[in-house]
C-alpha cells in the first residue's frame, strides 16, 4: 500500500508537471526579483539573502498545498486508506514524502544559483542547502496538516493562516543558520534545532494529519 501511494503520486505528477514545478518557478521568481529591484549593492543583498530565500521557500511549499488531499477525498481514496492494514499515519507520510521529493529536489538544485545571485560564497551556500534539506520537510508536514484541517473548505487563505504561525520557528532557525555562516560563526546550533524540529514533526505530524483526515471524513 505504501508503494502504491508513492507510485500514484509520482504518476499524477508526471501527468501534471505544472503542479509539481509551480513551487519551483515561484521560488526562482521571488528569489530573482529582489536583486533586480534593489540593485547591485552586494552588502545589502547578502544581508537580506537568508530571509528572502527562506520566505520564498515557505511560499513555494504553501503554493497549491490546499489541494493536497482534495483529489483523494473526492475519489474515495481516503476511505480506502482508513480500511488499509497499514496505519493511516504511514500512508500520510508516504504521500507527503512523495510531494516533498517532487517539490524540493528541484528547489535544492536551483538554490545555489540564487545564492550566487546574492553574492553568497560556497560555504554559506552549503549551509543554505543543509538548512533547506532539514527545514522544508517540516514545512511540508505543517502544510499537509493545514490541508487536512481545511479539507472541504474553499480558499487557500485559511490554510495560510493555520500554517504560518507554526512555521515561524523553522523560518527563524533556517535563516539564522545562513546568517551565522555569513558571519563566519558556526551554524551547527541552528541546524541542530532544525533537526530537532524535524524529528518532532516526523513523530507527531503524520499522526495529527491522520486524526484531522478522520475528522474530515466523519
Amino acid at each position: 500500500m505504501l508503494a502504491a501511494v508513492l507510485g500514484r503520486e509520482l504518476r499524477l505528477a508526471a501527468r501534471r508537471p505544472a503542479d509539481a514545478l509551480g513551487g519551483l518557478l515561484f521560488f526562482v521568481l521571488v528569489g530573482s526579483l529582489f536583486p533586480l529591484a534593489l540593485g547591485p549593492d552586494a552588502n545589502l543583498l547578502q544581508q537580506i539573502a537568508p530571509g528572502v530565500m527562506w520566505v520564498a521557500a515557505l511560499l513555494a511549499v504553501l503554493l497549491g498545498q490546499h489541494r493536497l488531499f482534495e483529489g483523494d477525498w473526492a475519489d474515495g481514496s481516503l476511505e480506502q486508506w482508513l480500511l488499509a492494514p497499514q496505519p493511516l499515519s504511514l500512508l500520510v507520510l508516504a504521500k507527503v514524502a512523495a510531494h516533498w521529493l517532487l517539490g524540493v529536489a528541484p528547489l535544492l538544485l536551483v538554490a545555489p544559483l540564487l545564492g550566487w545571485q546574492y553574492g553568497l560564497d560556497g560555504a554559506v551556500i552549503a549551509v543554505l542547502l543543509a538548512s533547506l534539506a532539514l527545514g522544508t520537510p517540516s514545512l511540508y508536514l505543517l502544510a499537509a496538516l493545514g490541508a487536512a484541517l481545511t479539507l472541504g473548505l474553499r480558499g487557500q487563505l485559511l490554510l495560510v493562516l493555520v500554517v504560518l504561525p507554526l512555521s515561524i520557528p523553522v523560518l527563524i532557525f533556517g535563516s539564522h543558520a545562513v546568517a551565522q555562516a555569513q558571519q563566519g560563526l558556526s551554524a551547527a546550533p541552528a541546524l541542530n534545532l532544525l533537526g530537532a524540529f524535524l524529528c518532532l514533526a516526523l513523530l507527531a505530524g503524520p499522526w495529527a494529519i491522520g486524526a484531522a483526515l478522520r475528522l474530515a471524513l466523519e
